[in-house]
């Protein structure tokens, strides 16, 4: 007989798919012409309990691409200068590679066979995702070219809030207005946010799903 499928393993909780929470700042909304400025990247892990726990975290700002597009509204509304020196900021291939090298190490790890952006709203940052990953020419590229789990809709479901700050504080999690709109900050607090609903799922008794 074969072996029995454990649900508390992460390969077997979305259909072989490897959950990564990215968020991206940018120079505006079109993911082909505007500057891609900063990403960060978590992956997420499952305890022994099944129980959904975030993992490791990449960050990295960003050099617009030659040519970005770089709206003045969307820079004020993020607050950053793209020409500050003290930015530290990578090319997106360095970025990127990093990322995707992060997301197939845990995919291996896990028993993965596809990694899927997870993400508040998800197709903004998948969009800016694929962008990039075309114009650095990276063939690897570990993520889904479509499918993601958009956690503006999933709390709407659940907790009746489609604003990351307003789903958080619905669910029990701090959220700083003040640090909003960072890469990093906000990646943090989605990735608590997606565990959270996962795992409340689970504590309602929806997973693992009921033998027939």
């Amino acid at each position: 007989m074969p072996d029995k499928i454990n649900p508390n393993e992460l390969c077997n909780r979305f259909r072989g798919y490897y959950p990564v929470v990215i968020d991206v700042e940018t120079g505006g909304f079109n993911a082909k012409t505007d500057g891609l400025l900063e990403i960060a990247a978590i992956t997420l892990k499952m305890d022994e309990q099944g129980w959904l726990k975030p993992d490791n975290t990449l960050h990295f700002h960003v050099d617009p691409f030659e040519g970005a597009n770089l709206e003045p509204a969307a820079l004020e509304f993020t607050g950053i200068d793209p020409t500050n020196p003290l930015r530290g900021a990578v090319s997106e291939y360095e970025a990127l590679h990093a990322i995707f090298k992060m997301v197939r190490k845990g995919m291996k790890d896990a028993n993965c066979n596809r990694a899927i952006i997870v993400a508040h709203n998800a197709n903004f940052d998948h969009s800016f995702v694929m962008a990039a990953a075309e114009r650095a020419g990276l063939k690897r590229n570990p993520f889904h070219p479509f499918a993601t789990f958009d956690t503006a809709a999933l709390s709407g479901l659940v907790l009746g809030q489609t604003i990351l700050a307003k789903a958080c504080i619905t669910a029990g999690i701090p959220f700083d207005s003040k640090l909003a709109h960072g890469a990093l900050y906000d990646t943090n607090r989605t990735s608590l946010l997606f565990c959270e609903l996962v795992n409340r799922w689970k504590k309602l008794g929806g997973w693992p799903l009921p033998t027939p």
